[in-house]
């Protein structure tokens, strides 16, 4: 903890003790702590400094033997940053759903008429042209949507059965493995 941070401490500590029944909201009393210990001179902050650098010690001495837990199944925890995957730039590309291709069409109908249009005020145009349009209009972009759904379904599957980097690594040692064992064998005869 830090020296203030001791101060404030025994601040709310005395506050308790001495106005058990005035209540202050925490904004209320951080005010009062601060203020009073803007008006405190340096002897009068020592004493709390001594806390903070015993805390400090403590703290380091207590970090030395720390061992972190192992993984917990990948899940992250409170404050952890969450770790991007990286995309295989070889995967096949998702497939886009009828509203994306209905945007592929007017998209550039929409910016046209709206030079001025940023990104969002062009999405915004988009997604409301789509709710006007008719159903047999709509029933064609979703069969433009199926189409490539079936497209990526289908890359999707080549792109799974084909061997993977490690599995590579791995066939290459399985065959080297193979003609040690050969040359093996045939200093033997």
């Amino acid at each position: 903890m830090t020296a203030y941070a001791y101060f404030v401490q025994s601040c709310r500590e005395q506050r308790k003790r001495d106005n058990p029944n005035v209540n202050l909201t925490f904004g209320e009393q951080s005010k009062q702590c601060s203020d009073m210990w803007k008006s405190l001179n340096e002897g009068q902050k020592k004493q709390y400094k001594e806390l903070s650098e015993r805390d400090k010690k403590r703290y380091e001495h207590e970090m030395k033997g720390y061992v972190p837990p192992a993984d917990a199944g990948g899940k992250r925890k409170r404050g952890q940053k969450k770790v991007k995957r990286v995309k295989d730039p070889n995967a096949p590309k998702r497939s886009l759903s009828a509203f994306f291709w209905f945007c592929n069409d007017e998209r550039s109908k929409v910016k046209g008429l709206n030079p001025d249009y940023g990104v969002g005020e062009v999405a915004k145009e988009l997604g409301k042209l789509w709710r006007e349009i008719s159903a047999p209009e709509k029933e064609r972009y979703a069969v433009m949507a199926a189409r490539d759904k079936a497209r990526y379904d289908k890359e999707m599957e080549a792109y799974k059965k084909r061997p993977t980097p490690v599995a590579a690594k791995m066939e290459e040692y399985d065959d080297d493995e193979e003609e040690e064992e050969e040359e093996d064998d045939e200093d033997d005869d």
